[in-house]
């Protein structure tokens, strides 16, 4: 029992998209089915697909390399090495407009020295004086703990969880060393 060309998967055939598609709308490409497939049917159909070039479909339509090279561990959101190119691929059954491998501009994971040791440590003992949000950059609250006395303990204790869990990072949104 074979099954229908159409339903092949896109690796087994070759498909065309019209350029002339609005972008984001539903349009349909010409695709064919070589001689050698098994299939039954038509050899040469029409798929639906979102008109898109490849390199902006979502995140969820492709896979990319998670090699950082060029990344620098430490330093900020807007200095240059704070991005890598990426090769990424778009998923098998994905047709899109242009190439299906393409580089792309992707974050590199950063920190500015905050320790998270260091955080819980400062929670634990001096969380009721807003130390450990001092520490980590959140100053508006930390002043708030200092003149609450930590929330009478309470906003202390539930910081000590949030610290230790990770739940509450640094302010500039980098990463624990």
């Amino acid at each position: 029992p074979s099954n229908a060309c159409s339903s092949l998967p896109l690796s087994c055939i070759s498909c065309s998209c019209p350029y002339s598609c609005k972008y984001g709308a539903s349009s349909n490409a010409s695709c064919t089915a070589p001689p050698e497939a098994r299939c039954e049917g038509a050899r040469n159909f029409t798929l639906q697909f979102q008109c898109s070039y490849c390199y902006l479909t979502d995140d969820e339509t492709h896979r990319c390399s998670t090699r950082d090279i060029g990344c620098r561990s430490v330093g900020s959101p807007t200095s240059k090495s704070h991005w890598y190119i990426a090769n990424c691929t778009t998923r098998e059954n994905t047709i899109c407009l242009g190439k299906q491998v393409f580089s792309k501009k992707k974050e590199c994971n950063w920190t500015e020295g905050y320790s998270w040791k260091t955080a819980c440590i400062l929670s634990i003992t001096l969380g009721g004086f807003g130390a450990d949000r001092f520490y980590l950059g959140h100053w508006q609250e930390g002043i708030g703990k200092l003149f609450s006395f930590g929330g009478l303990g309470v906003w202390t204790l539930v910081d000590v969880v949030l610290v230790s869990t990770g739940y509450i990072g640094p302010a500039d949104g980098s990463l624990y060393i």
